[in-house]
């Protein structure tokens, strides 16, 4: 696609979501003045260079949205629920990494988290196939993608408690696409856990030796390793481990709480502090920047400025934390900024140019510094068949 071709593409894929997002709710002044910027012809010339990559998103069929506590209904009976491909465009990314938070689902008995996760698998097979999108493997997966206009996913996974003890199923869902793996999320693994998270007091020293193997397995395949969730001691562990850069895909610096008194208590024990983002990014690392504590796109921004001038432009991405497709799909940080499904990407850019980014700048943000890491991490990488790559 020629660069006129993909400026056309982008702004008529704007307004149909600006529309989308004006019928959908009620924009508070914030969203209605990041919209009018966003008609700005700057935004589209920015965007036909970067290949914009959400690092963290859920995405649950109508429906089957995992909690603690409640059984999800099937997958498989609702994977016609699942529309993709249009929502991504009308977000403006070309790329989300789709993510399962597995310890959300029901696990009576061992084997559940595996089936659970096998069973989403299988969802988005049908899903992808059905709407003539692929996974991104590598990184000219998603260079293909942004060229043509074609949005694609990267399998990811919240919490892998679906190793149960078994390194050799980090092999099994890499030859069902998965290129992402999350380590850590808020249970522990039933069997073998992999290291203490940040929200809960250390009690496995840091990151586990199992979980030092399968940093190692990843690294053999071709898996991206991501640390978000991760303890101080985890990650510092992990950098010395792994032998390719790691990430932390969502994630905010506990400087900035905002002005939400109650939502930033709720979310203090996720945030992490400079010093454990600087341990990310020494390594080679990239902190995606979440859309929590952010109640307008200018926060949001805001947040990523104070996340550059702590670690660096090379180190900083955009993991926004939220739901892409769901019952939620709407769902939004604020009154003022409705969510991801409302040209987010559009509109993060043309704040991010209003703030004082230069566009070389916002090309490494929105999605160049994750394309560095996931193509160190599946530059050789082992096929389905057994051979390197």
């Amino acid at each position: 696609m020629s660069e006129n071709q993909y400026l056309r593409f982008s702004r008529r894929e704007f307004l149909t979501a600006a529309a989308g997002a004006g019928a959908a709710t009620s924009l508070g002044p914030a969203w209605t003045m990041a919209l009018a910027d966003a008609m700005d012809p700057r935004i589209s010339q920015v965007m036909s260079r970067t290949i914009g990559i959400d690092m963290h998103n859920h995405v649950y069929p109508a429906g089957t949205e995992p909690h603690p506590g409640q059984r999800s209904s099937d997958p498989e009976q609702q994977a016609s629920e699942l529309f993709l491909e249009p929502v991504i465009k009308k977000s403006g990314l070309t790329a989300v990494c789709a993510s399962f938070v597995l310890d959300f689902t029901q696990t009576d008995k061992l084997g559940d988290a595996l089936n659970n996760y096998l069973r989403w698998l299988t969802v988005m097979d049908a899903q992808l196939e059905s709407g003539h999108i692929g996974r991104a493997l590598n990184v000219n997966d998603l260079r293909n993608a942004h060229d043509s206009g074609q949005p694609t996913i990267i399998q990811s996974i919240e919490g892998a408690q679906f190793i149960e003890g078994h390194l050799d199923r980090v092999e099994m869902v890499y030859k069902r696409g998965v290129r992402h793996l999350q380590l850590l999320h808020i249970k522990d693994d039933m069997v073998s856990p992999l290291g203490d998270t940040i929200e809960r007091p250390a009690h496995l020293g840091g990151l586990t030796p199992f979980g030092a193997q399968v940093i190692h397995e990843c690294n053999r395949l071709g898996i991206l390793v991501d640390l978000a969730h991760g303890a101080p001691e985890t990650v510092q562990a992990a950098v010395k481990v792994s032998t390719q850069p790691i990430i932390m895909s969502h994630t905010g610096l506990d400087a900035r709480l905002g002005s939400n008194p109650k939502l930033a208590q709720m979310m203090k024990s996720h945030l992490i502090s400079k010093e454990h983002a600087k341990v990310v990014a020494d390594a080679g690392g990239v902190i995606g920047v979440w859309t929590k504590l952010a109640d307008t796109p200018k926060d949001f921004v805001e947040n990523i400025r104070a996340t550059v001038d702590t670690i660096g432009i090379d180190h900083v991405g955009i993991g926004t934390d939220l739901d892409l497709l769901s019952s939620r799909a709407g769902q939004r940080t604020s009154q003022a900024w409705p969510g991801i499904t409302s040209g987010f990407f559009y509109v993060v850019v043309g704040e991010m140019l209003r703030q004082g980014f230069i566009p070389d700048e916002i090309i490494k943000v929105g999605g160049g510094n994750f394309c560095r890491v996931f193509g160190k991490a599946t530059a050789d990488h082992v096929t389905a068949s057994g051979t390197r790559t």
